[in-house]
């Protein structure tokens, strides 16, 4: 939600700082480490009980994260692998994290409240699932109510105030689901739109003027070739016929039936003759 709707203040506001860490000669892919380093720390304080320190450190591996596509694009580093990376990386700070707030709540709960981070963490991964495996299908999966900014400031929110943690912890889990049910709907139409209009665009009236003339030309039917082996046929036939019909009259003439069925022969021969035009 945040991502969409504020990505374009917060790239503006950010834009002056990757500039000025462009002249330090650190890379986008060094504050991605950075981020990812300071994740161990802050995931051993939360889990040894120590909320605040976590909250500062969980905050600390956020900046990184948040800088290092600014540094990209005033760089000019952006490319391919830096966001795969930064992907893999988002998702295991989360797992580090989240990990540590269940070892909290195991060692100081002692029940089923463990859980939930882990019931978080697997929503979560299903959401960034449903939008890679989109995009490599050509299609988008954006948006949703939970997405990582959300899910980041809800547990620095439940850090804070230790006391609130387990139902922010409803609350994520709840709003992640959401948020997976959201990208598959829409995913899901997107992919069904587009099947309706290649199958349009298939059996359309173009595409059938198209396969009849190609099966036309398979059949060598329209093309000067098959005109001419046409009537090449047909007066292959006609000549056949032709050559019958002088052959039968000469059995007639040559018959036992005498000059009757001679000029009878004849006759016919000459009715048939004057059809002919």
């Amino acid at each position: 939600m945040f991502d969409g709707r504020f990505r374009t203040s917060v790239d503006k506001g950010v834009s002056p700082i990757g500039t000025a860490l462009k002249r330090t000669g650190l890379s986008p892919d060094h504050l991605t480490v950075i981020g990812l380093v300071l994740a161990v720390p802050a995931a051993i304080a939360i889990a040894s009980g120590r909320l605040i320190l976590g909250l500062v450190l969980v905050i600390a591996c956020a900046v990184p994260d948040l800088l290092d596509g600014a540094l990209a694009k005033a760089s000019g580093r952006a490319s391919a692998r830096g966001a795969f990376f930064d992907s893999v990386a988002d998702r295991v700070t989360d797992a580090l994290v989240l990990g540590g707030v269940a070892w909290y709540l195991q060692a100081r709960h002692h029940g089923e409240a463990a859980m939930l981070p882990f019931a978080v963490l697997g929503a979560s991964m299903l959401i960034s699932y449903e939008r890679a495996k989109a995009e490599s299908l050509g299609f988008t999966a954006k948006g949703g109510l939970m997405e990582r900014a959300e899910r980041i400031i809800l547990i620095c929110i439940g850090l804070a105030f230790s006391v609130i943690l387990v139902p922010i912890l409803w609350v994520m889990l709840i709003l992640s689901l959401l948020t997976a049910g959201q990208r598959f709907v829409k995913v899901w139409r997107q992919a069904t739109n587009g099947a309706k209009q290649e199958e349009s665009a298939t059996v359309g009236p173009v595409a059938m003027a198209e396969r009849w003339r190609a099966w036309r030309q398979a059949n060598g039917w329209g093309t000067a070739a098959s005109s001419s082996n046409h009537f090449a046929r047909g007066t292959r036939r006609a000549s056949r016929w032709h050559e019958r019909r002088q052959a039968r009259m000469q059995r007639l003439e040559q018959s036992e039936g005498g000059g009757e069925t001679t000029e009878a022969s004849r006759s016919w021969s000459r009715r048939s003759g004057a059809r002919r035009p």
